[in-house]
């Protein structure tokens, strides 16, 4: 779900998921152009301070979006080395994320309005509102 909203977020031409968790040389979604450059490197997680670097090398834009409990120790510790690439990072509230998370299902539909730095979503299981700061 986090992946559905950070693609929301960037919605824009040219933007899709790519295999995911069976491609771990490729972000989570990423923008090409029709000549193959690297646009836009989207991961989701705590990507390591390696990965970063390699992502911010080979793409024009590269964008980490942050959401569990991990996610404050893990920028703690790599904020000096992570604020040195040419990346942007952004956190979503866990606690938002969570109340996303149960509005999944196999089949379902979204609508998502994004304000500012917040999305409300709402599904036929009900609706939440996921908000995110922008760490740098």
């Amino acid at each position: 779900m986090v992946r559905v909203l950070a693609y929301c977020i960037n919605a824009q031409e040219f933007l899709e998921f790519t295999k995911g968790l069976s491609a771990v040389d490729e972000p989570d979604i990423w923008a090409r152009s029709l000549d193959d450059q690297l646009l836009l490197w989207i991961d989701v997680g705590e990507p390591s301070v390696e990965r970063v670097k390699k992502a911010s090398r080979i793409a024009r834009e590269v964008k980490i979006y942050c959401f569990n409990r991990k996610s404050k120790p893990w920028w703690d510790s790599g904020r000096a080395k992570f604020t040195r690439m040419n990346a942007s990072y952004y956190r979503f509230d866990w606690q938002s994320i969570q109340a996303l998370a149960s509005l999944h299902q196999r089949t379902m539909q979204l609508s998502v309005t994004i304000t500012g730095n917040s999305a409300y979503i709402a599904t036929e299981l009900g609706e939440c509102e996921v908000a995110w700061v922008r760490l740098t």
